[in-house]
C-alpha cells in the first residue's frame, strides 16, 4: 500500500529529500505560486505551521507554473520570495508540474487518493491542498479558495 512517505522530492535547494522523513507526522501538501491572486494565502500557511508544528504538524510547499505563468522564478527567487516577503519557515521544494504527462508521482498519487470536484483529478489552480495522517494517508482534499485558517479544525482533528 502506498502512503506520502514512499515518495521522495528535491527541496528547494535541490537536494533529494525522502518524505519518510515526515513519518507519524500530519502533512499539508500545497502547489504554490508567488504571482497569483491566492499568493497571500502563504501568510496563513504559515500561521499553521507556527502553531502545529510542535505537535507534529508540517506544510510542504511545491512550487508550480503550470497556472498563468505564475511561478516564473526559478528555486532561488521563489526562496528569496518566501522568506523575505512571507518569513516562510515549513519546507519548500523544488519546481514541479502537478498535472499531465510530466506530473510529479507525489501528486499523481494525491489526484488519485482525493479526486477533485466532480470527480475530477486534475489540480484546477494554484493552492490546491491536500491533508495526509499521521498514517501517510490522505484524509481531504481542498480547493484553492479554502483559506488555510478555515483547514485548521481538520488539522486538529488529525493530529489527536
Amino acid at each position: 500500500m502506498t502512503t506520502a512517505y514512499d515518495f521522495s522530492a528535491n527541496d528547494i535547494d535541490g537536494q533529494t529529500q525522502s518524505l519518510d522523513r515526515y513519518r507519524d507526522k500530519v502533512l499539508l501538501i500545497v502547489n504554490v505560486a508567488s504571482k497569483c491572486g491566492f499568493t497571500p494565502q502563504y501568510t496563513g500557511l504559515e500561521k499553521l505551521q507556527r502553531e502545529y508544528h510542535a505537535r507534529g504538524f508540517e506544510v510542504l510547499g511545491f512550487p508550480c507554473d503550470q497556472f498563468g505563468h505564475q511561478e516564473p522564478g526559478d528555486e532561488a527567487e521563489i526562496k528569496n520570495f518566501c522568506s523575505l516577503t512571507y518569513d516562510v519557515t515549513f519546507p519548500m521544494y523544488a519546481k514541479i508540474d502537478v498535472n499531465g504527462d510530466a506530473a510529479h508521482p507525489l501528486w499523481k498519487w494525491l489526484k488519485d487518493e482525493k479526486g477533485g470536484f466532480l470527480g475530477i483529478d486534475a489540480i484546477k489552480w494554484n493552492f490546491t491542498k491536500f491533508l495526509v495522517g499521521r498514517d501517510g494517508k490522505v484524509i481531504k482534499r481542498y480547493a484553492p479558495t479554502d483559506k488555510p485558517e478555515s483547514i485548521a479544525s481538520d488539522i486538529e482533528k488529525a493530529l489527536a
